[in-house]
């Protein structure tokens, strides 16, 4: 396994000072922002797609500071009923896709997005109960609308020989484990996830047996070291499907945390561990969206958790079992 950064905290630095200070910290690769919700700060997309220069001089910084590229990021809704917003959104991910086939990354994270509820609305609907019956509804034409859509993207990250590793994300159509291998299943072995865990503890998911699910489908591509701390005061009160916003910290049910302060060093160690149990070496990519600390200490402290919990070396032979 590799200790990776989604470098979008770092966006208000020169790409050179951004991988000059992972490089410091111990990171060996990082997740790049091509569009999309995690923006384009570090990478032009369109200019690294058309001049192999510009690719070139990327590739050179990547060596002279020990990175790798462990995927292109593009999260958005390709599903939007919005017509020009779901075209940008579907432009942005298949351009990251060819983008990365240019720069032999093996992996674009992006989210499922979220249709309407029906053919005649003009916002995304996202349905978390089938009753009343109008909503089950609502739901089976939004996975009509994500088969057709999913099933020709699929193909054409298949024609790059690149993985599409979708994060399972509240307000998409895809943000637990059975949705990721619903879809996967309409479509083909590209379609896997971004395990981002941060989502799945507020709904009460059960990590490792996630990671040993999605695992055995070989459908894990990609992987978000994030933590959430659920304030059971306030989680007691009005559950945990929470619109407060997200810097009103004290009145939060769940907070996104830096690596150990919602989850203990022994938990990640168990994480990284399932990981590796369901044959996933990839990388660990650290996502900064803690409100209670700066962006570099955020980083610096998971990296310091996950250097501990992760494993330097490949396992030996079981010697003790011959």
């Amino acid at each position: 396994m590799e200790l990776g950064v989604l470098t979008v905290p770092l966006g208000d630095q020169p790409r050179k000072k951004a991988f000059a200070y992972l490089n410091e910290i111990g990171v060996g690769c990082v997740e790049l922002g091509v569009g999309g919700f995690p923006g384009d700060d570090h990478v032009d997309r369109t200019e690294l797609l058309e001049d192999a220069d510009a690719r070139a001089d990327l590739d050179a910084e990547l060596t002279d500071y020990d990175l790798a590229i462990s995927a292109l990021a593009t999260h958005n809704n390709p599903l939007h009923p919005d017509d020009e917003r779901a075209r940008r959104a579907d432009t942005e991910l298949r351009e990251a896709i060819e983008l990365a086939a240019k720069l032999d990354v093996n992996t674009v994270t992006c989210f499922s997005g979220l249709p309407a509820g029906g053919p005649n609305d003009e916002v995304p609907n996202w349905i978390t109960a089938p009753w009343p019956l109008e909503h089950a509804e609502a739901h089976e034409y939004q996975w009509t609308i994500a088969e057709d859509y999913w099933t020709d993207l699929a193909e054409f990250a298949d024609d790059h020989e690149v993985n599409v590793a979708i994060e399972m994300h509240p307000n998409m159509l895809v943000y637990e484990p059975h949705g990721m291998l619903k879809l996967r299943e309409l479509t083909n072995g590209r379609i896997g996830a971004n395990f981002d865990p941060s989502h799945l503890y507020w709904q009460g998911i059960s990590v490792t047996d996630a990671i040993r699910l999605l695992g055995d489908a070989k459908a894990i591509h990609h992987f978000h070291a994030k933590d959430t701390k659920i304030y059971e005061p306030q989680a007691r009160e009005k559950g945990v499907l929470d619109t407060t916003d997200y810097t009103d910290e004290p009145n939060r049910a769940w907070l996104f945390r830096s690596i150990g302060y919602g989850h203990g060093e022994s938990h990640w160690k168990d994480v990284v561990s399932t990981l590796r149990m369901v044959g996933y070496e990839g990388a660990l990519s650290i996502e900064h969206e803690d409100s209670l600390t700066s962006a570099t200490e955020g980083l610096e402290k998971a990296v310091n958790v996950l250097s501990r919990a992760m494993f330097e070396t490949t396992p030996g032979d079981a010697y003790w079992a011959e």
